[in-house]
């Protein structure tokens, strides 16, 4: 006869009380996979000896939340965190705590209370600039034909191993193009969150691509995750 199994202390119910970081994340840390940086994340709430609330089960574990994964080798300094505690704290003091045990690159700017939910994310803005191999101005007056094309298309492998072509230039808003030098500064906004996500990089990749443009130095910067009328989800 098969037993009705339950895990131990599965009516024990601990108070739980959530805050929301906001983090920076650059330097050599951007080039710390998101699967990796969540593991190195673990370590530090657990240095901090803060009194973290674990999942409840089986297999109990540290609870923190990513609402967005930052592309790999881009700097931040608007990216966010859940977790949650045991123990009302002050917000100063988690930050205080959490701060003083992260490592060069990763920085604690602020603690406070969720308003908002992770699936109220829509957008996320950017800053890019680029040392094209080609003179800026000109490298700035192809960009702006490429986002004059009627279409942008790129190949997206699907669940189930095909390529089907995806037109990305609806979904890209630039909202400043510029040389600054030999470098060409770009703004954009593009989305982000459950619906769809649009990497920088594949935006760039197709224009790099379609103009045989390489490039000598790159630096990308997230400056806001947005809700869906453009205020700021933190």
């Amino acid at each position: 006869m098969a037993q009705n199994i339950t895990p131990k202390l599965s009516t024990l119910q601990i108070e739980k009380f959530d805050y929301r970081a906001v983090y920076a994340k650059y330097g050599r840390a951007r080039y710390i996979s998101h699967l990796d940086f969540m593991r190195s994340m673990q370590r530090i709430i657990k240095r901090s000896r803060l009194p973290v609330w674990h999942t409840q089960g089986f297999n109990p574990h540290v609870y923190i939340m990513f609402p967005l994964a930052l592309p790999l080798g881009t700097d931040s300094r608007v990216e966010i965190m859940d977790l949650a505690l045991t123990e009302k704290l002050s917000n100063e003091q988690v930050r205080k705590q959490l701060g003083e045990k992260c490592p060069e690159g990763i920085e604690i700017i602020s603690v406070s209370q969720p308003v908002h939910k992770h699936t109220e994310i829509k957008y996320a803005e950017y800053d890019i600039k680029f040392k094209p191999s080609i003179p800026a101005q000109e490298c700035l007056d192809k960009w702006n034909g490429f986002m004059s094309l009627e279409r942008i298309e790129i190949e997206k492998r699907t669940k189930k191993k095909t390529v089907n072509l995806v037109d990305i230039k609806p979904h890209i808003t630039v909202i400043s193009a510029q040389t600054q030098g030999e470098q060409v500064a770009l703004q954009m906004r593009l989305p982000a969150g459950n619906d769809f996500n649009l990497n920088t990089n594949v935006v760039l990749d197709a224009f790099f691509e379609r103009y045989g443009i390489e490039f000598e130095t790159i630096c990308t910067l997230r400056t806001k995750i947005a809700l869906e009328n453009g205020e700021s989800f933190t």
